[in-house]
């Protein structure tokens, strides 16, 4: 059939074909293809509905773009509360820097203020106290009479004996009244000399052996607290206690003794058993006892934290000496080092 030529189903030409036939186009090669028409507006329909969604999905799009400010706005966020780049978090720690110090190995004991010498009185015969003549507190001298015995006994007359001071000092204790009836081993009195005061205390076994004469010391008294009295050792027993497997020593204060400290008072004695100076010290709070052996955490340039095992030599209080696992200058980690792990990363505060 020639191009261009149309075919009716009956309507004159030109008009629509009757009974809704199809107008056929001649298209390239002589090949039928539907003009334009009812057909072709359906045809259209699925082609606007595909352009309807991509557009919706173009805004959809957009909206998903403008979403996204918040969102890198809530990434900064995180990584100023601690987080890197990674997404790692770093745990907030406090750290140190091990340098030269002192430390001094101490041990604190009990003990009780004793007049420097004192001593007991007693008679030299056994009867009954007829006379006292001192109270405590009087001060007495050597050779003065500080009381009568009547040795007497039923149906027999003794002149009373006198019992004689063997010092110069102050009545500290005098147990018996007038009437009582004493023995040659019954002290009447104890007498002391106040003018020199000491302390006495005794020291558990394991640290015998490092006591020696002139050993410094300090001493607070619950009586005066607030207050440290600088002491040293002044006498050191040759044995030790069977029963407490304790030695008994004796300190006496550096220079005059403080008036408002009297014999009878407690006291409290810390003892340096050994010091050293210009050693390797870390704080005592780095230490962590981890099955025996003593572990402290180190952080190196980049905020990472490395697990180290060191040995430690003299303890203080606050402060222990490093013998080895650690070098002059690194960062020890002191407060927070319980939480971490070996590799965490760590951020440290002030």
């Amino acid at each position: 059939m020639p191009q261009g030529v149309q075919m009716s189903g009956g309507g004159g030409p030109g008009g629509p074909p009757p009974g809704g036939g199809t107008v056929m186009q001649g298209g390239p090669g002589g090949t039928a293809r539907p003009a334009g028409g009812p057909g072709t507006g359906a045809a259209s329909t699925p082609a606007a509905a595909t352009g309807a969604v991509a557009g919706t999905a173009a805004g959809t799009g957009a909206r998903t773009g403008a979403n996204a400010v918040p969102a890198a706005r809530t990434g900064g966020t995180a990584r100023t509360a601690g987080q890197t780049s990674a997404g790692r978090t770093a745990v907030a720690v406090r750290a140190g820097n091990v340098s030269l110090g002192s430390v001094e190995n101490s041990v604190s004991v009990s003990g009780d203020v004793l007049a420097a010498r004192q001593v007991s009185i007693y008679p030299q015969t056994g009867g009954r106290i007829t006379e006292l003549r001192f109270r405590v507190g009087d001060n007495v001298r050597r050779g003065d009479i500080v009381a009568y015995i009547d040795p007497s006994r039923p149906g027999d007359v003794y002149s009373a004996n006198p019992v004689i001071s063997t010092i110069t000092g102050t009545i500290l204790n005098a147990p018996y009244s007038t009437g009582d009836t004493v023995g040659t081993s019954s002290a009447i009195y104890t007498a002391g000399d106040l003018s020199t005061i000491v302390v006495e205390t005794f020291i558990p076994e394991r640290f015998a052996t490092a006591m020696r004469l002139g050993l410094s010391a300090s001493a607070v008294f619950e009586a005066l607290p607030g207050e440290s009295f600088a002491m040293q050792v002044s006498e050191i027993s040759p044995v030790l206690e069977t029963a407490s497997r304790t030695l008994r020593i004796r300190l006496q204060f550096n220079g005059t003794a403080d008036p408002r400290i009297r014999a009878g008072m407690f006291a409290t004695v810390s003892l340096v058993t050994a010091s050293r100076k210009n050693i390797p010290v870390i704080p005592r709070a780095a230490l962590i006892n981890t099955y025996g052996d003593w572990v402290v955490f180190t952080v190196d340039d980049q905020n990472i934290a490395r697990r180290k095992v060191v040995n430690i030599g003299l303890e203080s209080e606050n402060s222990v000496e490093v013998l080895s696992g650690l070098s002059l200058g690194e960062t020890v980690v002191n407060v927070g080092q319980n939480f971490l792990s070996d590799g965490e990363l760590v951020r440290i505060v002030e």
